[in-house]
């Protein structure tokens, strides 16, 4: 019996779209992750990226688990002296709502070259419009 190895989709990749209204940040994160990695595909292979490019709209109206909208801060650092930069959730949602999303998942996928590569099929828009209808994405 031969091992069956999946191929990189190149073109041929599935289009998702998220609303992200009304969800916990976290939550959805996690399945944005999944999606991106290619991990609720029944061909999922760790090492090849079969993963989908993943549309997320109304970035702006997600919702935080606790207390964390008024805990949870975003730090910086340039690495030059006195370059610690703090920014918290309130700030960053008036600012760069989809920042928000991108850190979530960015922390939940793996630290190396695919990584890089599945963050570039993430789209993150704040309002309910995106560019993207000419590929037809499908509801996650």
């Amino acid at each position: 019996m031969k091992t069956f190895v999946p191929k990189d989709p190149g073109e041929n990749r599935r289009w998702l779209v998220v609303d992200a209204e009304g969800q916990i940040v976290g939550r959805l994160a996690v399945q944005i992750a999944n999606a991106l990695r290619g991990k609720d595909q029944p061909t999922f292979t760790p090492w090849v990226d079969t993963g989908a490019f993943v549309v997320v709209v109304n970035a702006d109206k997600i919702k935080f688990s606790g207390s964390k909208e008024q805990d949870k801060v975003y730090q910086n650092f340039t690495r030059w002296r006195g370059g610690l930069y703090e920014t918290s959730v309130e700030k960053m949602r008036v600012k760069h709502p989809d920042w928000i999303i991108k850190k979530a998942v960015e922390g939940m996928l793996p630290g190396n070259k695919l990584a890089r590569e599945m963050m570039r099929r993430l789209k993150v828009y704040a309002g309910p419009e995106h560019p993207h209808a000419a590929q037809q994405p499908v509801a996650l």
